[in-house]
């Protein structure tokens, strides 16, 4: 757990302060709306659709038990009693009053949070490995390296008004976890043949309304000069990229259109002037700000528990969630945990000020007071005594925690869409609860397999439909919500983008869409083992296209006609 030094601290202490007083003046009339916007901005508020949202910083996902505490008392003092974690990896309340936020991030303030950089064209929160630290396939802690850049990007003056957002995520292990290719700029730790740390890079990813997979830029680069070649990159994209119009500014844009090879030129002539200067790490820079991160008391335990065994083989409830929701870990005798906030009924991510409160203490007792948020709207503990695995899973279920889920359908990734978000062209938290509803015989869940759905409200792609196995698009239609179905994304280190089936569907029909996808992947699949999305690939979109609209064209049109009319 990183902690912060004097420095931290004040920088946020002052943030709020500065805050406090635009938030007054802006209430008693002497900033005006225009004047606010970028003030609040730039400190995690919105103005959605019922009321303002707080945005809260969680940098790359990892919280300590106090923080999560924190979390809870805002949602019952300042909110309506729950909040919402995000796919990047951050936590959001929905309901606060204008008035209230400054001290909302006063309270944030004391255990070392705040909302800076959450919104806005700037480096926004940076993501990486939820099971950082821990993972077995580690080639190095990336938690340090995503230290050293949000330091860097923390109110850097050349990148406060970028053309856009700029999202950056951190792999350190063999397997991507983070999406890596679909952010502005991602970055894979890897050693070289002498075995020195350096990263490949890439550039360019993004979803939204222009999906594009990101391309690598630089083989390696070695960690010195990590911070120069990044600043080398948004340089570019600040002096180059559009700001004429909104669509088009994003970083994929102007690589795109530039192409890769003169984009790299342009960095590498800017790198030029930056390498070996003052931004250049130092092994001594990078070690100190190791050091302020806790390091975990670990025991000296066997590498397996018998007694662990004897619950597998005696509670096949307790042996179906450790299956999905245990993870390997690196040191002997530990295993990682991942609590589901996907219980049928409960929109995706949400967790209630009780649930919090109780996050909390299982993370004391159970994980060295830590936690980390999964950029697919889950928590995770990531240090639990194997033979603790038991008791943590019977306290979990009483919680509604411990849906055995953890890459099955129905752990289902959902921005708020337009129940709260102004943005959006449909809702899509009901179609996740109802997609969720159709499939609650877990037996047939476990029998379909890994299968990512995922489902965003307007085309800025927050629910990540993109690479989704299944993507679901809510979508316009003369005022009418309908949604454009996708298959065959994939995130990680085979990252694709889906292909849409045809033409939308009414909202009513979504889960009957979803249904027909997998009663005809079932058919196809050569064994049990064979994925969704591996069907997917082997047989192209056209057969799943043929088996959905065979038995939905007669109501589709049914129901096109019904609008027409009215």
């Amino acid at each position: 757990m990183y902690r912060y030094d004097d420095i931290d601290q004040r920088i946020v202490a002052e943030r709020v302060a500065q805050f406090r007083d635009q938030t007054r003046r802006f209430l008693s009339g002497q900033l005006g709306e225009d004047e606010f916007k970028p003030l609040r901005l730039q400190n995690g508020l919105y103005i959605q659709k019922h009321a303002p949202m707080l945005r809260v910083a969680i940098p790359y996902g990892l919280l300590s038990s106090a923080q999560v505490r924190m979390f809870a008392h805002i949602a019952r003092k300042y909110d309506r009693g729950y909040g919402h974690f995000s796919t990047r990896q951050n936590i959001q309340y929905n309901w606060p009053k204008l008035a209230q936020v400054p001290d909302i991030l006063a309270d944030l303030a004391k255990v070392e949070m705040h909302a800076v950089q959450t919104s806005g064209n700037c480096i926004r929160n940076i993501t990486t490995d939820h099971f950082a630290g821990v993972a077995p396939d580690e080639i190095v802690n990336p938690l340090v390296w995503t230290e050293v850049l949000r330091q860097w990007s923390t109110f850097h003056p050349e990148f406060a008004f970028l053309p856009r957002k700029f999202k950056i995520a951190v792999s350190g292990a063999q397997q991507d976890r983070v999406a890596m290719q679909l952010h502005d700029v991602g970055l894979q730790a890897e050693r070289n043949a002498q075995g020195e740390v350096g990263f490949k890079v890439y550039v360019g990813g993004g979803m939204g309304r222009t999906p594009v997979i990101g391309k690598v830029i630089r083989e390696f680069l070695p960690w010195q000069h990590l911070l120069t070649y990044l600043e080398a990159i948004i340089r570019v994209y600040n002096r180059y990229g559009r700001r004429d119009n909104l669509y088009k500014a994003r970083i994929k844009i102007l690589v795109k259109e530039r192409t890769l090879a003169v984009y790299r030129d342009e960095v590498d002539a800017e790198w030029a002037q930056l390498v070996d200067g003052p931004g250049t790490l130092t092994r001594d820079m990078v070690e100190g700000i190791a050091a302020r991160f806790t390091q975990p008391p670990y025991r000296a335990l066997p590498k397996a528990d018998s007694e662990l065994k004897t619950y597998l083989d005696a509670e096949p409830a307790f042996a179906r969630w450790h299956g999905r929701n245990v993870h390997a870990h690196k040191t002997p005798g530990y295993a990682a945990v991942t609590l589901s906030l996907k219980r049928p009924g409960v929109p995706p991510g949400d967790v209630t000020d009780t649930q919090l409160e109780a996050i909390a203490e299982l993370a004391d007792r159970y994980s060295f007071g830590e936690l980390r948020v999964t950029h697919e709207q889950n928590l995770v503990l990531p240090d639990v005594e194997q033979r603790e695995l038991h008791a943590l899973w019977r306290e979990a279920r009483a919680l509604g925690l411990a849906t055995p889920n953890i890459g099955l359908l129905t752990n289902i990734i959902a921005c708020p869409g337009g129940d709260f978000c102004s943005l959006a062209n449909a809702v899509s938290i009901p179609v996740a609860l109802a997609i969720d509803e159709r499939f609650q015989d877990l037996d047939y869940v476990h029998d379909i397999g890994e299968l990512d759905l995922n489902i965003s409200g307007c085309m800025n792609s927050c629910g990540h439909h993109h690479v989704g196995h299944i993507g679901i698009l809510g979508v316009d239609k003369n005022g009418e919500e309908w949604y454009q179905v996708s298959i065959g994304g994939a995130q990680g280190n085979h990252s694709a983008l889906g292909r849409v089936i045809g033409p939308s569907f009414a909202r009513a029909d979504v889960p009957d869409v979803v249904e027909k996808l997998i009663e005809f992947y079932l058919e196809q699949r050569d064994s049990p083992e064979e994925r969704f999305i591996d069907v997917v690939q082997r047989l192209g979109v056209e057969p799943f296209k043929k088996h959905v609209y065979a038995n939905t064209d007669k109501k589709q049109t049914h129901r096109t006609r019904q609008l027409a009319v009215a």
